[in-house]
């Protein structure tokens, strides 16, 4: 399948699903006619060219296989009061969904739909990031740290949750969408940052992710365009984001920012990413996201590593750590204070990160240590860190960068033993 029609359908299967769940309900129904939609899709598209009209092509073929999945569960189960609950097309009064309108997007009611409050906090984040984001669970599961098994069980136990609820499909109002907000915001932060830094496989960055979570977050700013930490989600994605033209080499080998071409990083996002954030601060009051952005635009705006405010960006992070208890904070800040104070004050505060088994085997940790340590001329100790860091990443470039920087400590180290 051709990657123009691969990023179509991947842009369209939460719309798809969407205008389904909102049609006949069934969410976990809806979603298995809209995979086989989607395969249907793939196959012919490509010999057969795009249709005039993808969407409802797609919603065409979803609703008709919906309508087969659910007579023949009628059937199997035979029983009147499940029958009675199920509506078929010819009895509803609305119109079809595939006669929806043309411009009509469901994926913005579908996101908040899974980030219920009859579902947990884990549930909601695993729901949305498979129903609207398009992860696999395999990604999910690695995102939370827990064994596949255990998030297919998860993820099966949500799409019930819905099913049972009776939830009517809409957009939240009042004091339920305030509540679902934080969850809406922590899984588009999640989609994004899977697609900025992907947890697995061969490529550093999948841009069909990132581009959804901005998508999907510029939606929700739209609905919520006083939300001080809406705009600074949507700031921090387009200020990280921006750099992403400079991340890789040729052969997509990871380039880190220190090293970057800063002329490749693309200042429409950063012209409108520091816009959203100016505005945003004053409002108030300042949350986790809007800090995060305002670290990020300090490192957009500085002509060099070495020219970057990291006294400012020091003093960020640790109004950060006093909202959230994130060990990925804490070591983001030991990084901002070795740049402030020297890598040895850095190293004794990553000696006390380390007793957080929350972080103490993952990679960047070994990363940073990695990279202080040959600051201060440790090069055998260095190379060790890097190789151990290389270790515990999935991702083939981010090992291919590791071993390459262990490599380049290995003539040193030998020179420093004799």
């Amino acid at each position: 399948m051709g990657r123009e029609v691969e990023d179509l359908l991947r842009g369209l299967a939460p719309q798809v699903l969407g205008a389904l769940v909102r049609r006949y309900g069934h969410f976990a129904t809806a979603e298995d006619a809209t995979q086989e939609a989607l395969l249907a899709a793939a196959l012919q598209w490509p010999e057969q060219g795009l249709p005039d009209n993808p969407r409802g092509w797609l919603i065409t073929v979803a609703a008709r296989r919906l309508t087969d999945l659910l007579r023949s569960e009628q059937a199997r189960q035979q029983r009147e009061d499940a029958v009675s609950r199920w509506t078929l097309p010819d009895q509803w009064l609305a119109p079809a969904a595939d006669r929806a309108a043309a411009d009509s997007d469901d994926t913005l009611i579908l996101l908040f739909m899974c980030c219920h409050s009859s579902l947990s906090p884990a549930a909601q984040i695993a729901l949305t990031l498979r129903a609207v984001g398009g992860l696999t669970t395999a990604e999910i599961a690695r995102a939370f740290l827990v064994p596949e098994s255990t998030m297919t069980r998860r993820i099966t136990r949500a799409k019930h949750r819905i099913k049972d609820s009776g939830l009517p499909f809409g957009l939240p109002s009042g004091e339920d969408r305030a509540e679902r907000l934080a969850a809406v915001l922590h899984v588009l932060y999640l989609i994004f940052n899977e697609g900025y830094a992907s947890t697995s496989g061969p490529a550093l960055q999948r841009t069909e992710l990132t581009t959804e979570a901005i998508r999907l977050t510029r939606l929700v700013n739209r609905l919520l365009p006083d939300d001080a930490e809406v705009a600074g989600l949507l700031s921090l994605m387009l200020l990280t984001d921006a750099r992403r033209p400079a991340r890789t080499g040729p052969d997509g080998s990871l380039i880190p920012m220190a090293e970057q071409d800063r002329t490749r990083w693309n200042t429409s996002y950063i012209t409108e990413g520091i816009a959203l954030i100016t505005n945003a601060l004053p409002r108030g009051p300042t949350g986790p996201y809007q800090l995060q952005a305002a670290i990020a635009a300090l490192h957009d705006e500085a002509p060099t590593t070495e020219e970057t405010d990291w006294p400012q960006i020091k003093a960020l992070y640790e109004l950060l750590m006093r909202l959230s208890d994130n060990p990925v904070v804490t070591l983001n800040h030991t990084v901002a204070a070795a740049m402030v104070d020297g890598p040895a004050a850095g190293l004794a505060l990553l000696a006390e990160l380390e007793k957080d088994a929350r972080i103490a085997e993952d990679h960047r940790l070994h990363a940073v240590r990695a990279h202080l340590l040959e600051r201060s001329g440790e090069h055998r100790a260095a190379r060790a860190a890097y190789e151990a860091a290389a270790r515990r990443t999935s991702s083939l470039q981010q090992q291919r960068y590791l071993h390459a920087k262990a490599a380049a400590l290995t003539t040193r180290a030998a020179e420093d033993a004799s």
